[in-house]
């Protein structure tokens, strides 16, 4: 068994890499109209993280083909916007990641690449060193093919993985087919492989359906690859966090809880104080400077900056905005498109709207509503104000 953390993976990333992005499933435990992988965590839809996770793996000119189904306009369309390069392969009906697979060789068709990495688009977590890790693996044991693998203290609906007296991997099993025995397995596939391309496209023809959803599996190629005598590596995750999928709400939350815990870890790690960092909700496009303090229930979003000195107040809510240096924004103060200049102090329960511009020294009271209004040096609006496409002069008192 391989094990990996981020911090040690070292590898140089194939060339010619081709990555799959499986995102043909109906999500029908999320209940919902729109397609699963267009459900967001973060801010941002599930398979734009791995879209982008694949372009920075493999390199932005590697085929990214992503495999679609149900609610397939849709999904093409979000594709259309977010990565046009990205190339969609229709699978239809829905018979199986094999076959999901296959539809995505096909689309593929005879554009160079030696390897595939195969992902899922409603697993949005994974660390880029991870998959370097992978990479890693599949290249020291020259493998027809290498898989993630995590434990699990409740494995529930993962396939387990076998392995035989001496650690090596012998199959995958889905919980579906697994026996008694196999289901008491903790060690979990992670849906993701990386595949010599050449036996893989061997392996696909020769899957059948005897199992219990009577669909092809892309996890019997591991089978396939121990029978051929070919080395199969399952390479195991230590942050099981990394491989969890969105199958309902439920995961979905599990999946938000996991990156809110990342986000303010690296938040601190850059110097922030966040009082009560498991209340706090940010987006990865938020960006901090040093001694920045956020108190509890704070919610930063979009192209938020907070600069250093700058203390953003309980339960105010800021996307888009730019907070200057000492800047006070009091609790419960809502400001979206707005700039905060150095040593301003807004609120409590002010709304800077779009396009607002405050300069240096600047106070916006309680129930205040600015939209468009610049407000010079050292101007102020302490209370029960409407400030709309306007400027205020400096030392104005409105």
């Amino acid at each position: 068994m391989s094990a990996l953390g981020s911090a040690s993976a070292q590898s140089s990333v194939s060339a010619t890499t081709a990555v799959v992005i499986l995102a043909a499933g109906k999500g029908v435990r999320m209940r919902s109209a729109r397609p699963k992988v267009l459900h967001a965590v973060g801010g941002r839809p599930m398979l734009d993280r791995v879209l982008e996770l694949a372009a920075r793996h493999a390199g932005a000119s590697a085929p990214r083909l992503v495999v679609v189904g149900a609610q397939r306009d849709e999904v093409e369309a979000h594709l259309a916007r977010s990565d046009p390069r990205a190339i969609p392969a229709v699978q239809e009906p829905q018979r199986g990641t094999g076959d999901a697979v296959r539809c995505a060789l096909a689309a593929l068709g005879e554009t160079p690449a030696e390897r595939i990495l195969v992902l899922s688009g409603d697993v949005p977590l994974l660390a880029p060193g991870t998959l370097l890790a992978l990479e890693a693996a599949f290249g020291r044991h020259g493998c027809a093919v290498a898989f993630l693998t995590a434990i699990a203290d409740e494995p529930g609906a993962y396939g387990r993985v076998v392995r035989n007296e001496h650690g090596a991997v012998t199959r995958i099993v889905e919980a579906r087919d697994a026996s008694a025995a196999e289901l008491l397995v903790r060690e979990t596939n992670a849906g993701v492989y990386l595949f010599d391309r050449a036996f893989l496209s061997e392996a696909l023809p020769r899957l059948g359906t005897a199992n219990a959803q009577g669909e092809w599996y892309l996890t019997d190629v591991i089978g396939l690859a121990v029978d051929a005598g070919r080395p199969v590596e399952g390479v195991l995750t230590r942050d099981a966090t990394e491989i969890l999928g969105a199958n309902s709400r439920a995961d979905l939350a599990r999946i938000e809880s996991a990156l809110q815990t990342r986000l303010a870890a690296a938040a601190m790690a850059e110097g922030v104080t966040l009082v009560r960092p498991e209340t706090v909700t940010l987006e990865d496009g938020v960006t901090f400077e040093p001694d920045a303090v956020l108190e509890p229930f704070v919610s930063l979003a979009g192209a938020t900056h907070v600069s250093a000195g700058a203390r953003i107040g309980q339960g105010s809510i800021l996307r888009d905005t730019k907070v200057g240096p000492g800047v006070t924004v009091k609790p419960y103060t809502v400001a979206e498109g707005a700039t905060i200049g150095a040593g301003s102090i807004v609120g409590p329960f002010a709304r800077l709207r779009e396009g607002t511009e405050l300069e240096e020294g600047v106070h916006v009271g309680n129930f205040v509503e600015t939209k468009k209004a610049r407000l010079a040096r050292g101007a102020k609006a302490n209370h029960l104000t409407y400030l709309g496409d306007c400027s205020v002069g400096e030392r104005t008192n409105v």
